[in-house]
């Protein structure tokens, strides 16, 4: 690609041609504040914190859309601009509710950082404010307008990256707001709760509902039995509450946590993750040997699941009947695991750590309630289980290595890999392929399955057959594959889906922020986990055919399809 070459603060620099200037001076080193820009999503020059001197020129410039030019001479922190860029800020924050202290993104927030960076000490304008309004309708997630800097991060991941659709900039001039089409409240509106908008929010005008004190109110209550599961991409990125660096597992210390806060059982969704891949497996298998709806499309995420409920609910018959690894936890728990310690399903709290908003919301869902009581009773994403820890004044980093507690502590490498896009796959390859050939595997690390890209395609022999499977993550690669399907342009046998970027390591409950480079150094951390533990397939876990001898019979048997399967409703626009 051509290069051009221009000047930054006295520095040449050279770059692509069709690079703007903000990417020229990332490159050159210089640090250009921004607060609307998503790089290589969202850039509009909307909030014009930007701003940059061009030699020449009359007026400052939005160096987020300005195309560098050769030979242009670029002043990135003259008198003038950082005067504006402080003006910007005092404007901004004229017309923002300032409870810092209290808020949920206080010391974590890109506007409450930047205020501090320029030295804003007082605000010199007053006027009208903008309305507050709380919006809690929804299970998972909560909007404050009065927090909103009308930034547009949310409605573009919502539009061009999730395909969801469920917000948009409404009313014009000072009256402009973010809200649902309708002004609906979110809970009423087809959002799929998995809170990419949360994560991408520079403020705090999108956060993830509290559910900390029922938990707390949980623990306190002598006459409850309360036990939590951590789902896998949980213990790869907790630490980065603490001030540990992106990819460092911390899973025996997160147990080590949990327990001093008080829970009777500390337990392991990876568990349940194994008793998924033997479940929907063998589904897969009968598929393919009975005939069925092809492909057959996995159910773990739950935030695609409300998708395709809302806009392809005729391709539902696709979708594996198996519950998520959570809820096949909640309804084993309270009925194999509550036989087991004399407890019965309404005596029991089962609290979910979840990298996922959208968790919330399954949790709730009526169907989820085969155990004779609520399958799941509370979600807390990775950040309310941190601030938890931190109420309780545990340092987590400090904290011995702690198991976690038998007998639904045990999993396998299989299950680990579900935080990543392709781990599902993955994981049901590593056992439907030894299955069906009665053979191991020559190698378990299906390559093809990992990484980043948006969608993944693959070709494994298993026994006579060609399977073809692809993994998609992100919700708007879903609907390309889902588009495929409708055309009858899919040819494959079975689909993995996560509605977030990257997997569940990108979850919207995960620590903030959660860039693609935060994502690679989480998924390392996941797969070396993998490649660490004894036992790698989800078959081979010894409590796994311990469920099965004592309890459910066997998989896709009478008593598992009753526990651990599920249906789904058809849902409108």
């Amino acid at each position: 690609m051509d290069k051009i070459t221009l000047k930054i603060d006295g520095k040449d620099v050279a770059v692509d041609k069709g690079a703007t200037v903000l990417q020229a001076a990332r490159a050159a080193g210089v640090t250009i504040p921004t607060l609307c820009y998503l790089e290589g999503v969202h850039a509009i020059g909307a909030c014009r914190m930007c701003v940059v001197e061009i030699k020449g020129a009359r007026t400052l410039q939005a160096s987020c859309v300005l195309p560098a030019a050769e030979g242009m001479v670029v002043h990135t922190h003259s008198p003038r601009v950082r005067e504006a860029r402080k003006t910007i800020l005092q404007l901004m924050l004229s017309d923002h509710r300032m409870e810092c202290p209290t808020c949920t993104r206080n010391m974590n927030c890109e506007l409450q950082r930047l205020a501090k960076e320029f030295g804003i000490v007082d605000i010199p304008f007053e006027g009208a404010k903008s309305p507050l309004r709380i919006d809690d309708s929804s299970p998972a997630l909560v909007r404050d307008t009065s927090k909103c800097i009308l930034c547009l991060r949310c409605v573009t991941v919502c539009h061009e990256i999730q395909t969801v659709g469920a917000l948009y900039p409404a009313h014009r001039g000072f009256a402009t707001m973010v809200t649902p089409a309708f002004d609906l409240p979110l809970g009423e509106a087809a959002c799929v709760n998995c809170g990419q908008c949360a994560t991408v929010c520079p403020v705090g005008a999108i956060v993830e509902k509290d559910d900390t004190e029922k938990v707390w109110h949980a623990l306190a209550d002598p006459n409850k039995y309360v036990v939590v599961q951590t789902a896998p991409a949980i213990r790869a990125a907790i630490g980065e509450e603490f001030g540990q660096a992106p990819g460092v597992a911390v899973t025996g210390k997160m147990v080590a946590a949990l327990r001093r806060l008080g829970f009777d059982k500390v337990f392991d969704t990876q568990f349940t993750a194994d008793l998924t891949i033997m479940e929907e497996g063998t589904e897969l298998l009968h598929r393919l040997e009975e005939g069925g709806p092809l492909p057959m499309i996995t159910s773990c995420s739950p935030g695609w699941i409300k998708f395709i409920e809302h806009f392809y609910p005729d391709l539902l018959k696709h979708v594996s009947s198996c519950k998520s690894p959570q809820q096949m936890f909640g309804a084993v728990a309270k009925t194999w695991f509550a036989e087991q310690i004399g407890k019965k399903a309404q005596d029991m709290v089962v609290v979910s750590i979840m990298p996922c908003t959208a968790k919330k919301f399954e949790a709730q869902r009526p169907e989820m309630d085969d155990s004779g009581a609520p399958d799941v009773d509370i979600v807390l994403t990775t950040r309310e289980a941190a601030r938890m820890i931190k109420q309780a004044g545990i340092n987590l980093l400090e904290l011995e290595d702690e198991n976690f507690d038998d007998p639904m502590g045990e999993s396998t490498g299989a299950a680990v890999i579900f935080g990543a896009t392709g781990g599902v796959m993955e994981a049901a390859l590593r056992t439907v392929y030894e299955i069906v050939t009665k053979t191991q595997l020559p190698s378990l690390d299906f390559e093809e399955v990992r990484g980043f890209a948006g969608i993944k395609e693959a070709t494994v022999k298993v026994g006579d057959l060609d399977v073809k499977v692809a993994a998609a993550s992100g919700l708007g690669n879903a609907r390309k594959l889902m588009d495929a399907i409708r055309d009858g342009k899919a040819d494959y046998h079975f689909i993995e889906i996560m509605a977030c970027p990257g997997g569940c390591l990108g979850g919207g409950g995960q620590p903030i922020p959660t860039t693609w480079a935060i994502r690679e150094a989480r998924a390392k951390a996941i797969y070396d986990e993998d490649k660490r533990l004894p036992i790698r397939k989800s078959h081979e876990n010894p409590f796994i055919k311990k469920i099965y001898d004592e309890f459910l019979e066997e998989p896709l048997g009478e008593k598992s399809h009753s526990l651990l399967h599920t249906h789904y409703t058809k849902r409108g626009v």
